[in-house]
């Protein structure tokens, strides 16, 4: 099992190890002791599912007073995963990094606290599953545009003319918008918590 640190502190990209015979496959998606060796330490309280069509984009999501960290994964189909640092004050503002997570190459993306999280839909449909490790709590979710210009966050091309969004999606404010409501960056042992 791999553990590659990106760019952005605590954002880590998981390339597990899988054991394929004529019968399929077998890996292990989470083990404590070894995801806790990769610098992944807290721990998992609730695991989400969705199920979207192509061209689907989800995000950018987070909570402020209890942020939650993601280890994500795609379990059928394609998709480009982002992470995005909103901590004011953090070296990395504004920064983000992508992935993309498939069926097939099996990786997954941590994504501490402290950070926004989107996904758009490159295959026919994709399956996503995702680990958090605070439950969520939509009286304090904080949404963002998906195409904030600040963000300069580089979607791949979608295969529908525009991206299917939600309605929170949709209608999201910039960074620049809620500045005021973003979560503070507070030094850390450098894991991003």
């Amino acid at each position: 099992m791999k553990f590659r640190a990106t760019d952005l502190p605590g954002v880590v990209l998981i390339e597990p190890d899988v054991f394929q015979d004529e019968r399929g496959f077998f890996l292990e998606t989470y083990h404590l002791e070894k995801y806790r060796a990769g610098g992944i330490r807290e721990p998992f309280i609730q695991d989400n599912h969705s199920r979207s069509l192509a061209g689907t984009l989800r995000g950018l999501h987070s909570q402020r007073h209890y942020p939650q960290g993601k280890l994500v994964r795609c379990v059928e189909g394609e998709i480009w995963d982002v992470a995005v640092d909103i901590q004011v004050g953090s070296p990395t503002f504004r920064r983000w990094f992508g992935a993309h997570l498939t069926a097939e190459n099996f990786q997954q993306l941590y994504i501490p606290p402290g950070y926004a999280h989107g996904f758009c839909v490159l295959s026919p449909f994709a399956q996503v599953e995702y680990k958090c490790t605070e439950l969520y709590h939509p009286e304090d979710e904080i949404t963002l545009r998906w195409d904030d210009p600040d963000l300069a966050i580089q979607w791949p091309e979608l295969p529908t003319a525009e991206p299917i969004l939600s309605r929170r999606d949709r209608e999201a404010p910039t960074v620049a918008d809620i500045l005021d409501a973003l979560p503070l960056f507070r030094e850390t042992d450098g894991s991003g918590r």
